[in-house]
Parts: C-alpha cells; structure tokens; sequence
C-alpha cells in the first residue's frame, strides 16, 4: 500500500515537471552554459531558473518606532517579500519629520508640538504592524501605482473616521450644554477703559494701509499619516531591489511611463552656508538660511569642494572677525567692491545648527552679504561667476499681526507692498543672488505677483512654506500657489510616491521648477536624491555639509553622479 502511494506521487511529480517544461528548460540551460564552462554550474542553473520563478510578493511590513537626527522620534517600515518561496527582508525607509513651529515658539507650544509627533509615531507603528501589513499582502512591490492608490484609500477612510468621531464629540457637548440651566448673567457697568479701546480701535480703522490677508490656518496633520509616506517609500525601494535597478531609475521609469530617459541630469545642490537664528542676540531677521550654489557648468564633485573652500574660510573669519578685512558694498554683476568704510562686526554663535551649517547673527542683510564676499575674496572667487546665493527669508516666521507688517530687524518693520520694494534694491545691488525663497506669507498673493513681475527675470522666486501641503497643491491639474518661480516639495506625513510623480510632472509642463528639499527633522535614509534624480528635480536642497544625517545624502549624489558618468547616462 505504501510502495503503491510513493509511485503515484512520483508520477504525479513527474506530470507536474513536463507540464511546467523543467526538463526541456534544464536542457536548454545546459546547451546554452555548456560552452562557457561556468565555475559554479548550480549557481548558473539556479539564475538561470530564476527567470520562471513567480514575482516576488510583499509578505510582511514591520514598523519601528526610530530617532531621526535631531533625536526625535519617527518612523521606520521594513519591507518582506517572499522570493523564490523564501520570506526575505528587502529593504526599510526611515520618514523625516517636518515641524512647522517657528524658532521663536513659546516653551508650552513646543513641548504639545511634541506630545503630538510622539503619539503621531505610536500610531503610525500601529497602522504598519496591523492595517496596512494585511492590506498589502501578496502585492507585487513593482506594482507602485496599485499600492499608492489603496494606501490613499486608507488614508481618506481614516480622516472620514476622524471627522465622524468629532461631530459626535461636538453633538454630545451640545446637548450637555442644552441641559445645564442657564442663569442671565448679572449686567456689568460700562468700564472708562472700554471707550479707550474703542478710541484706539477707531484711531486703527483710519489708517490709509490696506489690511492684509489674514493668515491661512495650517492643514491639520493626520496621528498616524507618517505610516502612508513610509511605507509607500518603502515600496518603492523593494521595487527597485527586485528589479535590481537603483531607485532613481525605478523612479523614473515609473515617472516615464516604463520608458527610461536615455540620459539623467542631476539637480544643483542649494547648500546652506550659514543659519541665522531669528532668535539669536543680532538684530537681522529676514535672513533664516544663506546658501551657495555652484555654477552649472562645474561637475557635482567639483561644486561640492568650492563650496567646502568657502565654508572653510567663512569658519576662520568668524572664529577671528578681528582679523577680517573691513566689509566693502558690490556695485557691479561680477560682486568687486569699492571701499566705504568699516562696519561693526557681528556677535557670533560658534555651533553647528540642526541644518548642518554654521549659526549665527548680523545685525542687517548687507553686513552679511558683505562678509559673504569677503569669504569667496580670500578663496580667489568671485560671487556671481564662480558660485551664486540663494536666500531663505521664511517670511511667514516674521509677520507681526498686530502691526499687519513684517519685522525684518528688531524694531524694523515692512508692509507687503514695501516688501517688494526692498527686494528690489537689495537684488539690484547684489545680483548674485539669483534665489529668494518665501520671500512673502503665501496668503500675500497680490504682492507674489508684484515680485515676479519685477524679479521673475533676475532670480528664482520659490514657494516653500509659502506653498501648500503637497495634499493640497494639485487642483483640477493646477498648481495652488502663488504666482512664482517654483516649489520646494518635501517628502513626509501622507506624501506617496505617485504624488510627487504626478506633481512634478504638471510643475514641468507649466514650466516652474521643482527643488526637493529635506524637512527640519532630516532623518539618515538617502532615498531623498534618488528622488530628486529619478523626477528631475532642478534643485536639491538639503541643508549643510555638517551633520551625518545631511552628508549621507551629499554623499550619494556624489555616488549617482559618478555612476551616471560611468555609465555615460549623465546629461
């Protein structure tokens, strides 16, 4: 009975091969390795075989809850998939973190900011471990599109739950509210003071300035929402691992419709030279980052070591200012000076700040710009032929609601309309600054528009924070933003990776220019250049050549860019 049991078994073993061919294939794998005499021939047969083998599927998802590099929590997805009836670990991501309160926050709102991101991170970990681990099952990870759709399906559930859970919380405090009996309130004398108030509020009606816009309030950030972005990501790493392809190519195979370029270019790195604190002692607020670009026609490698040369020098000059030369005004486009005489120099914070670049104050943008020029001067190079500038005003950070005016120095205060004015002088007076980004709020559309009209030939006028969330910036396929250059867009909370394909791709057709930039909480993962590589991006913003979290990336643009040349793929 047993002997009868183990014939049947072969012959149905033997069945199952001739329907699957493996004979005929081992054959011809045979005939076609037997002349090439391979030192391994199984390992040969095996890769050989491979071919026929069925996809790889994604079998698990795992979450972690991980620091990023200010040492603040987020999250970290691995991806399994089963391979050749194997469960192997594919790859993992790691999300940065995006905070949007402003240096000069108060300690209380610092400390819910983060509660907040703490409690965000737990349910994210949740949401891999459980939801979107069943969710995603037997999904091939090649398959980018199909896993983004049903990942934005989740998350637009979730916020469906989420706005449910709070009309009831809302219909249950009105109805304990309906049966508390409610006494009249005992009538007040009128104060001296109140008609004081109502003087001043009238005194305020008269005056000539047009109100400004009132501040948009900010998209709530969904607890949970890293999950959709990381593990998206992720995807899009394992798919690029099984297709034994690097990431910016899966990238922009996916962006090209599975038609590769035929060659790549890489974006211009925007490196952040010096940040300076809007909370420091100085008086000089319009300035958050000052950053160098190199010039086009300079290799990455090349451009990487200029702008190191100039941090080298800039470091020297602020641990002994008494030693730098005296500041000179550029009045011509090549930024040579003619003498005006000595300013005082500024007090300096001699730390590394979170964007990997030196901290510091000035006391007005000139005396920064001045001292900038004196840095290139003593490395032999000259602003506006051997490198340029970028400037991050973060203006929403300066507005004072109270006044209705920006506050570009302590004390120093602007209205829209004289906003553009004084960008106007200041880029015709240095006209190596060919960037300005978030030079207004973005709810200052009328003056965006002003700026551009003026400007828009000198320089690059980019929306960063002034832009929208990237949830919000797609509209019947236009972009929501002010009138401008274009947009930084970064990659966190619920972004998936079809979004930033999508996006980049109506940016490109309405010719604005796409930067990729790196969130405040940058995190160690590199997936950021690939990217921006793999999309096209015109520019990388990626902070300072400080810190590992920031070198790891300049790192591996540096790596793509030797790769592509290699492979002659490089534009």
């Amino acid at each position: 009975m047993e002997e009868g049991g183990r014939r049947e078994r072969r012959r149905e073993a033997a069945e199952y091969y001739r329907g699957q061919r493996v004979p005929e294939r081992l054959e011809e794998a045979l005939n076609a390795l037997f002349p090439q005499r391979p030192a391994d021939l199984y390992g040969e047969l095996a890769n050989y075989l491979s071919k026929y083998s069925k996809a790889p599927v994604i079998c698990k998802l795992l979450g972690r809850k991980v620091l990023d590099g200010v040492g603040q929590p987020t999250l970290e997805v691995e991806i399994y998939c089963t391979v050749q009836n194997y469960e192997q670990r594919i790859c993992s991501t790691v999300m940065s973190c995006h905070s949007q309160i402003p240096e000069n926050a108060l300690p209380e709102t610092i400390e819910t900011d983060e509660k907040e991101r703490n409690d965000s991170v737990n349910t994210a970990v949740e949401w891999v471990n459980e939801s979107l681990n069943a969710m995603l099952q037997d999904l091939e990870p090649t398959d980018q599109c199909q896993v983004d759709k049903m990942l934005g399906e989740y998350f637009t559930n979730k916020v469906e739950e989420k706005k449910k859970t709070e009309k009831q919380v809302e219909e249950e405090e009105e109805e304990a509210e309906a049966t508390l009996v409610l006494t009249p309130p005992t009538p007040s004398p009128p104060s001296p003071s109140g008609k004081k108030k109502a003087a001043k509020a009238g005194k305020k009606l008269s005056v000539a300035e047009r109100p400004i816009p009132p501040a948009e309030l900010s998209e709530p950030v969904l607890c949970g929402s890293l999950a959709i972005g990381g593990t998206s990501l992720a995807v899009a790493k394992a798919g690029a691992t099984i297709s034994h392809v690097p990431l910016y190519s899966h990238i922009a195979l996916l962006k090209y419709n599975q038609e590769s370029p035929e060659e790549l270019t890489l974006p211009l790195p925007m490196v952040t030279l010096l940040n300076c604190e809007k909370t420091s002692p100085s008086k000089l607020k319009l300035v958050k980052e000052l950053m160098l670009i190199p010039p086009v026609q300079l290799s990455l490698k090349q451009g990487i070591e200029r702008v190191l040369h100039i941090q080298k020098e800039m470091t020297r000059l602020l641990e002994s200012p008494g030693k730098m030369p005296g500041p000179q005004p550029a009045d011509s486009k090549k930024g040579k000076a003619q003498n005006s005489g000595k300013k005082g120099l500024p007090q300096f914070l001699k730390r590394i700040s979170h964007l990997g670049c030196l901290t510091t104050g000035y006391d007005d943008v000139e005396q920064l710009l001045l001292v900038m020029q004196t840095a290139c001067s003593n490395t032999g190079l000259e602003l506006g032929t051997d490198v340029y500038l970028a400037i991050n005003c973060a203006a929403h950070e300066l507005m004072d609601y109270d006044k209705g005016k920006y506050e570009i120095l302590t004390g120093t205060f602007k209205s829209p309309d004289e906003m553009v004015a004084m960008y106007e002088e200041l880029i015709d007076k240095f006209p190596f600054i060919i960037a300005l980004i978030d030079p207004l709020r973005k709810e200052d559309r009328e003056q965006w528009s002003n700026i551009c009209r003026a400007l828009g030939s000198k320089c690059y006028l980019i929306a960063e924070d002034a832009a929208t969330s990237i949830s919000k910036l797609k509209i019947d396929q236009n972009i929501n933003t002010p009138m401008c250059s274009g947009v930084v867009l970064k990659y966190i909370n619920q972004t998936k990776v079809s979004d930033l394909i999508e996006l980049t791709g109506i940016l490109d057709g309405q010719k604005h220019i796409t930067i990729l930039g790196s969130p405040d909480g940058e995190s160690p993962d590199d997936s950021l250049v690939d990217l921006a590589v793999g999309l096209g991006a015109r520019f990388i913003k990626l902070g300072g050549l400080s810190r590992g979290e920031r070198v790891t990336k300049y790192n591996r643009l540096l790596a793509i860019e030797e790769e592509l040349a290699k492979n002659r793929n490089l534009r």
